[in-house]
């Protein structure tokens, strides 16, 4: 075997059919689902909901439209469920056809780097531990771990997947709760805090931090949180949950807030305060392998420090997405295959939120850009002044586009908007191709479109917007 990956995830899965493409004999290893968390418990059953939430919201709308519905409207919480787990499934069962169809091996338990093979003595063996407690032992050239992640836990929220839940539970409770509060507003708490308000739960927001999203630029988080507000959510920012008590028939949580204590009733508390690597268990002990501020340590191609052991995804110091876990899988084979992949460049990842109105962004804020001693210029463009967006009755939000004043550098790329994390790839491109401004303002986008505001917002940054 020339290969073996651990994890079959977003990382796992990409890597091992990059291997397998490359000509290498790969192995994958999974204790539960060939996806992963991503494609089975995250990115795409929450994008399913959010499509029913997004539906819904249309249909108590129609009369904006000039349709008239007769009858009420109601969401059918069990069948927006049973849709989205469907449509994991079928995910599913696409990863399985591509492993097939690129002859790669799936073994079925839960991986673990061994060492030596104890009867081969052979190096960078895994061994795989099925259902039953059974071993096996099956040794490679090189094995990538690709482990993933799971939610994490605060010490005074603790989770118990009833009152107190994470993600994963979210994604299929057995009935909709009349209140939730959810606790942390990233990617995960925000998109779940959306949906659920979408269709009829009274959701109360909580976030550490002065803002939501609180990795976006301001303007963004602000005008999320404005809409979130308009939608009838209650976003408390500046402030923590202190203890939740869980013994009565709901949960009493205790919030402290810049004003003081505050006491909420709720049926639900949904944890998302972010995640934890996957990294006990896994043999790095045994191994020898280096751990530091709990991530695998890794070089520039994803090599730990023990030759022919790769780690890549969210058990690395790295951002923790999909592409990003995706893109790194390939890099790593690559390199293990002898070419010379071209390195990441973690200044240009593209990071989106699947709320209404949805956040897109890549590269620096505009504080961030101050910080480090740019001088910038600003351009933004609302999409209330866009002909695309006021026909589809979608004018919240805007592009905002900053510019290094020397050079006309594209610094960072920030949208809130319907549909802006399709958008988003060209500005990611733009960057990488170090396309100035004044290319982007003289580049002729389609009219009407809502990617026409990034030629407007480029355009503003230097007094030549057109339709502001």
């Amino acid at each position: 075997m020339d290969v073996i990956v651990i994890g079959s995830g977003p990382g796992g899965y990409v890597a091992a059919i990059r291997a397998a493409q490359l000509g290498l004999k790969t192995a994958i290893v999974e204790r539960e689902h060939l996806g992963g968390i991503c494609l089975n418990w995250g990115c795409i059953p929450t994008k399913s909901l959010l499509k029913s939430a997004q539906v819904y919201r249309y249909m108590t709308h129609a009369a904006d439209y000039g349709i008239t519905l007769e009858g009420a409207v109601r969401p059918d919480y069990p069948a927006i469920v049973a849709r989205s787990r469907g449509v994991a499934e079928g995910m599913s069962k696409g990863v399985q056809f591509l492993l097939k169809k690129n002859k790669i091996d799936v073994i079925w338990g839960s991986g673990r780097l061994a060492g030596k093979d104890p009867e081969t003595k052979t190096r960078n063996t895994v061994v795989v531990t099925d259902t039953e407690g059974k071993e096996s032992f099956i040794s490679a050239a090189n094995i990538i771990l690709a482990t993933g992640a799971r939610s994490r836990e605060l010490p005074n929220l603790s989770v118990d997947g009833k009152k107190v839940i994470g993600y994963r539970q979210a994604l299929a409770l057995p009935q909709q709760p009349k209140t939730m509060l959810v606790v942390g507003s990233g990617a995960i708490g925000s998109e779940l805090a959306f949906f659920y308000q979408s269709i009829g739960t009274q959701v109360t927001l909580v976030e550490f931090m002065p803002q939501i999203v609180p990795l976006e630029d301001e303007e963004v988080s602000k005008q999320l949180e404005r809409s979130f507000r308009k939608a009838g959510m209650k976003v408390m920012v500046s402030s923590t949950v202190e203890s939740v008590d869980t013994s009565g028939e709901g949960c009493t949580v205790a919030v402290k807030t810049p004003k003081g204590m505050e006491t909420h009733n709720v049926d639900i508390v949904l944890s998302a305060v972010g995640i934890t690597p996957n990294i006990e268990n896994i043999g790095l002990e045994e191994t020898g392998v280096k751990t530091e501020k709990g991530r695998v340590k890794v070089d520039a191609h994803y090599q730990t420090n023990v030759k022919g052991i790769y780690a890549i995804g969210d058990i690395i110091a790295t951002p923790s997405l999909a592409h990003v876990a995706s893109a790194e899988g390939i890099a790593c084979v690559e390199y293990l295959a002898g070419l010379n992949p071209e390195p990441l460049n973690y200044k240009n990842i593209p990071g989106c939120t699947y709320t209404t109105p949805e956040v897109a962004s890549a590269g620096m804020t505009e504080k961030a850009a101050q910080e480090a001693g740019y001088r910038i210029k600003t351009g933004k463009f609302p999409f209330s002044a866009s002909g695309k967006a006021s026909a589809a009755g979608a004018k919240e939000g805007f592009v905002k586009l900053i510019f290094d004043e020397e050079y006309g550098e594209l610094l960072g790329a920030h949208l809130i908007g319907e549909n802006v994390t399709e958008i988003l790839a060209g500005l990611v491109v733009a960057r990488n191709m170090e396309v100035t401004a004044h290319e982007l303002i003289k580049s002729i986008h389609p009219h009407p479109t809502m990617s026409e505001a990034i030629m407007e917002a480029a355009a503003a940054a230097y007094g030549e917007v057109i339709h502001l």
